[in-house]
């Protein structure tokens, strides 16, 4: 399989973390919840937390702190379509493909519901072709994006499609909950809006930069649950995210990347290129110390999480699309990513020179 085309995608509002902090000063939370939240929040917001910015679905930072039902659920229909269309727009036009040529195409998305799901409006929206196979995957987390791939890649390599379309949606900002929880705190610290699209084909674009998809794995803990997870409450999403997330995505991002590199007779020197799922800068010092690499080698990573906060599922298509416009290096690239489950996937590249 061949990753033919990247294209992303972000509500157009850029809200700084100084901005941020002055938005919940300003709201009526501040009254809501107690000291020590206030004291977390300003600590998040004030310090290098790895974030400068996010992209936000929001005209002004004083709507997300509506939290209601309705309102996210009307926010998350507003804008997880349209993004995930226009990243699909992209997609297409970089792979030099037509919509009406795409065979399968596959959405995922943790941060909101639909029914008929999100794949239908991407159909419509893009005119795919009516007997397209249409999947949505959901209930993945920040993972989502390598088990998407890898059910694309299927698809691609059984020649059951020419060309498959796989999309990566999340609006958090419809996905917003406050209380005195940590995590919860946090987690409305990091996170931001976009999308990302691949197109996988089995022949690669004359002329363009050769990405093949040679190899994967992935690895479940469910013993882990509850360690980065979403539940429900009083009809919205609240994330708990625990202070042993950085070391779990450390820990079993390197068993993934030992069982691939361990197949092809490869080791760590041998990437030229890492294309990781940030998820914050605690976790990106986790992996950097796990896998004893220097910061420079996750540079994409820290540049993506830096300007748009955790994209969670989006976020790996922002960091592929960063290096292959700095012109990283041809060679074995690694894609992974990891999340609620707790999972972790990953998957060996090889990418030549246009």
């Amino acid at each position: 399989m061949h990753i033919r085309g990247i294209g992303t995608a972000t509500p157009p509002a850029r809200y700084t973390k100084a901005e941020c902090l002055a938005a919940f000063e300003a709201s009526d939370w501040l009254g809501r919840l107690d000291p020590r939240s206030h004291f977390l929040a300003r600590s998040v917001l004030q310090r290098d937390n790895g974030i400068e910015a996010r992209r936000l679905a929001l005209d002004s930072l004083a709507e997300v702190f509506t939290i209601d039902p309705d309102t996210l659920g009307r926010r998350f229909l507003a804008h997880a379509p349209a993004l995930a269309s226009t990243a699909a727009t992209r997609a297409l036009a970089q792979a030099g493909v037509d919509a009406r040529d795409i065979g399968a195409v596959v959405v995922s998305t943790c941060t909101g519901y639909l029914c008929p799901g999100l794949s239908g409006h991407v159909v419509e929206r893009l005119g795919l072709a009516a007997d397209v196979q249409a999947y949505d995957l959901v209930g993945q987390g920040c993972a989502a994006a390598l088990p998407n791939l890898q059910l694309g890649r299927t698809g691609s390599d059984q020649r059951a499609a020419e060309h498959v379309l796989s999309i990566c949606v999340e609006v958090s900002s419809a996905a917003m909950y406050l209380d005195d929880d940590p995590g919860v705190l946090i987690s409305a610290c990091l996170f931001g809006d976009g999308a990302g699209a691949a197109v996988l084909a089995r022949e690669p674009r004359a002329g363009t930069r050769r990405i093949v998809w040679k190899d994967s794995a992935s690895f479940i803990d469910p013993a882990e649950r509850r360690a980065l997870m979403f539940e429900q409450q009083g009809g919205m999403l609240r994330n708990i995210l625990t202070r042993e997330v950085p070391k779990l995505a450390a820990r079993h991002a390197h068993r993934v990347l030992e069982t691939v590199l361990g197949r092809a007779g490869l080791h760590v020197d041998d990437i030229a290129a890492w294309i990781l799922h940030a998820g914050g800068r605690d976790v990106l010092l986790a992996l950097e110390r796990r896998f004893e690499l220097d910061p420079e080698a996750f540079r994409y990573s820290a540049a993506m999480l830096r300007e748009y906060g955790n994209l969670s599922s989006a976020f790996v298509y922002f960091v592929l699309e960063a290096a292959l416009a700095d012109r990283a290096p041809a060679g074995w690239w690694w894609l992974s990513a990891f999340g609620a489950g707790f999972s972790c996937h990953g998957a060996l590249l090889e990418v030549g020179d246009a």
